[in-house]
């Protein structure tokens, strides 16, 4: 069995992922510790606003800092419209979370999220393969959570689509920079974007990592996490469709 040492948290928001995350830096830090973790990453929405102040909060509590963003990817950075299809992911963007593996990676990361607000923003900060394809050293992609293109294009059976997204990311990243992403949260879509997920990487001979999306710290936080979604998506409580 994997001990608390051995695992790292890859996919986790902070309270910088507005009206979504919940984690607080210094709270994750203490949680961190208390589990025995040697390293933990931050990948907020379109943001590395709370980089430097966990960078410098893990390193002065003996924790090895990882940084990275979930950012919105679309077809188009400079298209700012519905497309044809109504689908709030195809207009704001698919999930692609992005890892640091270096300092120019992180450098790549900061152009990225900057580009993404200058030029891509469209409800939410987006980028492109194109502008992807430039500032891709140094980072690590996971296939992200069920928004992420690859796990919507199994959603959808779409095998053209999979295998294209696939290819792109293989040939930006390269091969070893690519990991496929398994959560295992008792979604049934999950399960199945799992399953082919896993099929997928001994096809590609892509690594796997597991996450957890994490969002909030202790399970007592999840109806104040529902009430954000809530604000987040103007949505109400008792309503049986959000």
């Amino acid at each position: 069995m994997i001990s608390n040492k051995d695992f790292v948290h890859l996919h986790l928001h902070t309270s910088y992922s507005i009206l979504d995350g919940m984690v607080k830096i210094d709270e994750l830090i203490s949680k961190v510790k208390e589990f025995s973790m040697e390293s933990v990453a931050i990948t907020d929405h379109g943001s590395i606003s709370g980089a430097i102040t966990f960078y410098e909060k893990a390193t002065e509590n003996g924790i090895k800092p990882i940084i990275g963003a979930e950012l919105y990817i679309t077809h188009d950075r400079k298209f700012k419209g519905k497309l044809q299809e109504n689908n709030d992911i195809k207009t704001s963007g698919y999930h692609l979370v992005l890892i640091a593996k270096d300092f120019q990676g992180y450098k790549n990361l900061v152009k990225l999220v900057t580009i993404g607000n200058l030029e891509g923003f469209y409800y939410k900060p987006r980028i492109d393969k194109e502008v992807l394809s430039k500032y891709s050293q140094g980072l690590i992609m996971l296939t992200s959570c069920l928004a992420g293109e690859i796990p919507q294009a199994i959603i959808n059976k779409d095998q053209a689509k999979l295998k294209k997204h696939l290819d792109d990311y293989i040939s930006i990243f390269g091969k070893e920079n690519v990991f496929v992403e398994l959560q295992f949260h008792g979604i049934e879509e999950q399960k199945l974007v799992n399953t082919e997920l896993i099929k997928i990487a001994k096809n590609y001979g892509l690594k796997r990592v597991i996450t957890n999306d994490v969002h909030y710290l202790e399970k007592d936080n999840y109806q104040s996490h529902d009430v954000l979604l809530c604000i987040q998506t103007k949505k109400k409580l008792d309503d049986p469709n959000r």
